[in-house]
């Protein structure tokens, strides 16, 4: 079809909106509630902020780009004095309704009202009168809901119900009244929610923010009793850059590394180091489910989000998750044992500080099931974002950073641990391992490409010691409902592996803010991470001279008495 938009004569295909056609050819249309989902073929096209309008040339009434079909012909003018006035009279009648505490907003400079705010030239808010209330729900260690900073875009909702299948958000009550809330107005401690943080990610506004731990961390830092010792995820150092203007997939890690420890962190250590401990506990569970006819498949169990979700969702297959505890959870048990030893601290004194990509670890760190004789494995959870935030309050500049190491305690990797950070490198670095134990002789093939890539779910067999082993791979808790079911109808797999956020850790919750969740952003990431486990001396967890001195020292063997007490956890049956 031929349309025309500023005078500009485009081809469009049938079903196209006026603003998918717009953005093809460079024409900006402003948007606020419209979101793609590029990853999942999602749209979020509810049409609700009305802030898209343009003309449409023989129609008496403005149309909203985001939700109105283009047709042969159509003449569309996105520019008007009328189209331009209606865009600016919607923004002002939503900062109207808005409270006005930019200048402490978690979103300030990163806010899309904000931001069209600016772009139209708004410098009055007109309209008086009263302004929604509502309370701010605190009550979970993950995220934060404020309700009167929500403009109805529906993101949240379209995210939590339509991609991750997870159904907490909806629209509530009606005209001045409706807020997108929970049932029955439930905190959100008390809901299905598994804090994988998607609904913050897609926010347009401070809605919906982390919880920040920035202050306790910075208290605990300069506390003369305390030995505060901080490790970092996989994909937080392909991320962090672009929080400083660094293009999206370069790895930082030595910037990172080295603003760590100007903070004043007492110790920089690799959660790198805590993968190769976990494949170690998981591929040995594997081999002994394999052998000796325990319950198949086993479900990694490195993303705490998912695992709230199976607890609440699919209650019944709680004997088929893995028992070992995620990576960093695994960091803060050693580090307050067998550390506590080597350095002759009291454990009570370490401060364990994770910079993870996800907001559910937040969670995840107080959860009971995870302390070792009462002693918190992980205190404080910082996201990529945060940690961001503490380089610049310290003042340093981050891209004239010299790189530097980990510290060589609990700081040596493998190849294997990077690929933790993206979709399929948990179960890719387990099948290095496991190949290599159950064959007797290490495996030369190292790169497992039938389980890469981003496709919501991804299915391979793999031949291992003449056993065809079947892998199931999903990333999004919906595509994890779909293998769920899989499983509950009767397929038989070995190995699957759940990562609650598009393309896993790489695009989780607390990651650095990307456009319309384009999926170029997360290939650039992952890119970097398989790039980083090529150019590892070892790529296979097992062989780590840290890890293999860890279990000769202090833990005797995989899955043995000790390994068992402090790296495994049980899974808790969660009422909806």
């Amino acid at each position: 079809m031929n349309v025309t938009i500023n005078n500009l004569n485009v081809e469009a295909q049938p079903g196209q909106t006026i603003l998918d056609v717009a953005k093809e050819n460079d024409i900006h249309i402003p948007t606020l509630c419209h979101l793609n989902l590029h990853d999942t073929k999602v749209v979020n096209q509810v049409a609700t902020c009305r802030v898209c309008m343009v003309e449409i040339e023989g129609r008496r009434n403005l149309m909203p780009a985001c939700s109105t079909r283009v047709s042969d012909g159509m003449v569309i003018k996105t520019n008007t004095p009328r189209a331009v006035k209606s865009r600016r009279t919607i923004v002002e009648l939503l900062l109207s309704n808005h409270p006005k505490d930019c200048l402490v907003c978690e979103r300030n400079q990163n806010c899309e009202l904000q931001a069209l705010a600016a772009e139209l030239g708004v410098r009055d808010v007109e309209y008086k009168g009263k302004r929604s209330r509502h309370d701010k729900d605190t009550s979970s260690y993950s995220l934060i809901r404020d309700p009167e900073k929500c403009v109805l875009c529906r993101r949240c909702e379209t995210m939590c119900n339509k991609v991750q299948t997870v159904g907490v958000y909806s629209a509530v009550h009606r005209g001045f009244d409706t807020v997108m809330g929970t049932a029955f107005d439930e905190p959100i401690l008390d809901t299905v929610c598994t804090f994988c943080g998607q609904c913050v990610s897609v926010c347009p506004t401070g809605a919906l923010t982390q919880v920040d731990n920035t202050s306790e961390v910075w208290k605990a830092i300069n506390d003369p009793d305390k030995f505060v010792i901080v490790q970092t995820a996989p994909a937080v150092r392909v991320a962090l850059g672009e929080e400083f203007g660094v293009e999206a997939g370069t790895s930082v890690t030595g910037k990172m590394v080295a603003a760590l420890k100007l903070m004043g962190f007492d110790k920089v250590c690799d959660t790198d180091f805590a993968a190769d401990l976990t494949i170690m506990e998981e591929a040995t569970e594997f081999i002994d489910r394999l052998k000796n006819g325990g319950k198949l498949p086993i479900l990694t169990s490195c993303c705490p989000a998912w695992v709230k979700f199976i607890e609440h969702q699919f209650p019944d297959l709680l004997d088929i998750p893995s028992t070992c505890k995620s990576p960093h959870e695994m960091f803060g048990a050693i580090a307050k044992t067998y550390l506590a030893e080597k350095l002759d601290i009291d454990p009570k004194k370490i401060v364990v500080v994770s910079v993870m990509p996800c907001l559910a670890k937040k969670y995840e760190a107080i959860r009971p099931e995870l302390s070792n004789k009462e002693i918190q494995n992980v205190d404080f959870v910082i996201t990529t974002r945060e940690l961001a935030r503490m380089i610049r309050e310290a003042g340093l500049t981050f891209n004239a950073l010299d790189d530097d190491d980990f510290d060589d305690m609990l700081g040596e990797s493998t190849g294997a641990s990077v690929i933790f950070g993206t979709t399929g490198g948990v179960v890719e670095a387990a099948v290095r391992t496991a190949a290599s134990w159950l064959e007797g002789k290490d495996i030369e093939k190292f790169d497992w490409t039938e389980l890469r890539g981003l496709d919501g779910i991804r299915v391979a067999t793999v031949p291992i010691a003449g056993v065809d082993v079947k892998i199931a791979i999903a990333h999004g808790l919906g595509n994890a409902r779909k293998i769920f079911e899989r499983i509950r109808a009767g397929e038989e797999f070995h190995i699957i592996e759940v990562m609650a956020c598009p393309g896993g850790c790489i695009g989780g919750g607390g990651q650095p803010y990307y456009l319309e969740h384009d999926t170029s952003v997360l290939r650039k990431r992952a890119e970097a991470l398989y790039a980083e486990d090529k150019e590892k001396a070892i790529r296979l967890s097992h062989k780590n001279p840290q890890i293999i001195k860890l279990y000769e020292e202090f833990l005797g063997d995989p899955g043995g008495h000790k390994a068992h007490a402090l790296l495994h956890t049980k899974y808790v049956r969660r009422d909806n």
